[in-house]
């Protein structure tokens, strides 16, 4: 048994220097989002990819997305940036017939494409749609890869509606199983990993009526803030941190910068130094210097009055 995987750009990622390489001391000046620092989406099972398929249609800066199935079909979900199919490399229909058994050999058979997925990875959010054979069968073995190739993970699962029956209660099983990852315990344990669950009866509940797209949309909104506000904006505004602190350390303390200076007589002359004019800022730090100032008072003569 294979993998068959379909790529949707040719992407120079996996070629860019450094890639999938520790951060030494200082790297930080000139990182690449996306490249050095990689965020990578991966939905997993039916339910999951139609989530995925919302929030690749957002276009969250940085995000790669990769959706996995054991339905052939996803080779032609053109949003993602790359698609697996688990199963034989000629792409011939594999039915699970639901079953997680079956969804976990396809999964296992495929680890070694689904480690290059992950390899080098930073901020992995992982989102699986449980109760059927690739949810509830492969889910837990891509968290075990995706917890042995990246940095920090976060993980979704989405559990089907209570009229669903069986599908419903497989989902429950998944769920407890995942707590026997060692390596997602492990990473649970120093804080570089995490489990939400999306229950769509809690949400039927507590929206009442929904059409089946908005329960996708609904999910996607969740996630993407989540992408949002937990991985890209806080590395965004780190990267920027840094690389302002290296400019300001730069930029010499004494002069304007070019596109700052008079137009017509350049910059301005320097102010006068001596005994009489101490200078303002030391040569070496940006700090005003210590100026001691004496203040001498005469006496003046007293007007005489006319006798």
């Amino acid at each position: 048994m294979g993998v068959y995987e379909a790529e949707r750009v040719q992407s120079d990622r996996n070629s860019a220097p450094g890639y999938g390489e520790p951060i030494e001391d200082g790297g930080y000046d000139n990182l690449r989002l996306g490249q050095d620092v990689r965020f990578v989406l991966v939905a997993v099972g039916g339910g999951a990819i139609r989530v995925g398929r919302e929030i690749a249609r957002r276009h969250i800066r940085h995000l790669e997305t990769v959706a996995i199935n054991c339905d052939p079909k996803v080779q032609g979900f053109d949003d993602y940036d790359r698609r697996v199919y688990l199963g034989p490399d000629s792409g011939a229909e594999v039915d699970t017939g639901g079953s997680a058994v079956v969804g976990g050999v396809l999964a296992r058979a495929a680890e070694p494409a689904l480690e290059r997925i992950f390899h080098g990875a930073t901020f992995v959010i992982l989102v699986g749609s449980l109760g059927g054979g690739a949810g509830s069968g492969a889910f837990p073995y891509l968290l075990d890869v995706a917890c042995r190739h990246s940095e920090v993970l976060s993980a979704f699962v989405i559990k089907p509606f209570r009229c669903e029956g069986e599908r419903r209660a497989l989902a429950d099983r998944t769920i407890a199983r995942l707590q026997f990852v060692d390596s997602f315990v492990e990473r649970q344990e120093s804080g570089h990993a995490s489990l939400s669950t999306l229950d769509n009866e809690s949400l039927a509940r507590a929206q009442g009526h929904l059409a089946f797209h908005e329960v996708s949309r609904h999910w996607a909104g969740v996630i993407e803030r989540h992408i949002e506000t937990s991985f890209v904006a806080p590395v965004e505004a780190l990267v920027e941190a840094v690389q302002m602190t290296r400019v300001a350390t730069e930029l010499p303390m004494n002069r304007l910068p070019e596109a700052e200076a008079p137009a017509l007589g350049g910059y301005p002359p320097a102010p006068p130094s001596g005994p009489d004019f101490p200078p303002l800022l030391p040569a070496a730090t940006g700090r005003p210097a210590e100026v001691e100032l004496t203040f001498e008072v005469e006496p003046q003569a007293r007007p005489v009055s006319p006798s």
